[in-house]
């Protein structure tokens, strides 16, 4: 039985894989809309998810599977103090595959540690986000015809921000990335993740102006300002509207500079920019669809013949 709660927890090659799966779903649906009859998917969001937990129920109601469970840890026996543990046990008597979100970091793991079926980690605080990052490299695959060999801005919040994080480890794998951060001094990416580039000799630069990097960007990756991972409100206030992408300053950017976002979007993406053709990110979120699709396949050991 195997799990996901890193997107290191695959090979490049199983990766290559996976995409490849991902990428026969999106041309061939019918193909695979049977796969999972009879099976049942359990969402266990103990944190408020509208993609995430939406685009998993869809990629198992698409493979003709069933889904039960719950979108709010208040609505669930958490919030009579049942432990995580004892959830996912129970749990696996009822469904074949569950994904799970928590405020906490590392839950996921301890559920997966008790667990009789395989556990998607769905987002667990501000450490990992596997699932938006086999998004991502997907959607880069997908439309840039590579993963590897391009100059990748992360513009945002990049210090709370679990999905820039998951991101940034997912790349380091593959060769010819450097990574411009774009964020204020209170948001910079943290040490921990700078010391890994530097280790594996990856290429990096940390600038606090968006405007003077775009011309040089192959992919942009917005964020937005998470209030709640903040402290104190003041502090969110005077961050929150510190980067805006628009119309005006993507006419510095490249005729093929891809923009990428994992939403919920607030206002870093002027409207406006959504009618540019360069902005991804509405078609990033239907390639997580598929991505969930080939995962929970590949999890449950399920082959679809021609």
């Amino acid at each position: 039985m195997r799990h996901l709660m890193s997107p290191l927890d695959f090979t490049v090659e199983e990766l290559d894989q996976l995409f490849d799966l991902a990428n026969d779903i999106e041309k061939n649906p019918q193909k695979y809309a049977h796969a999972c009859a009879g099976k049942k998917m359990a969402t266990c969001f103990y944190e408020p998810s509208t993609r995430t937990r939406l685009s998993f129920e869809a990629a198992m109601l698409n493979l003709g599977g069933s889904v039960l469970g719950f979108s709010d840890a208040n609505s669930s026996s958490a919030a009579k103090g049942e432990s995580v543990s004892d959830t996912i046990r129970v749990i696996s008597c009822y469904a074949d595959i569950c994904a799970m979100r928590h405020p906490k970091e590392g839950a996921p793991m301890v559920a997966a540690s008790k667990s009789g079926i395989p556990v998607i980690n769905a987002g667990d605080g501000g450490h990992q986000h596997p699932t938006q990052t086999l998004t991502d490299l997907l959607t880069i695959r997908s439309m840039k015809g590579r993963l590897g060999n391009f100059t990748i801005g992360l513009c945002g919040d990049l210090k709370f921000g679990r999905t820039v994080h998951s991101l940034i480890n997912a790349l380091m794998r593959y060769e010819g990335i450097h990574f411009v951060f774009i964020s204020p001094e209170e948001l910079k990416i943290p040490d921990y993740i700078t010391d890994k580039l530097k280790e594996n000799g990856i290429t990096y630069e940390e600038v606090i102006s968006l405007e003077s990097v775009m011309p040089k960007l192959d992919l942009l990756y917005m964020t937005r300002v998470q209030r709640e991972r903040f402290f104190n409100e003041e502090d969110y206030v005077r961050l929150k509207d510190f980067y805006i992408l628009t119309t005006e300053k993507m006419e510095k950017a490249k005729p093929d500079c891809l923009v990428l976002h994992p939403l919920p979007r607030v206002n870093e993406i002027s409207v406006e920019v959504d009618e540019d053709p360069r902005a991804a990110y509405f078609k990033q979120a239907q390639y997580g669809v598929y991505v969930r699709m080939a995962l929970i396949l590949t999890l449950l050991g399920i082959e679809v013949k021609e």
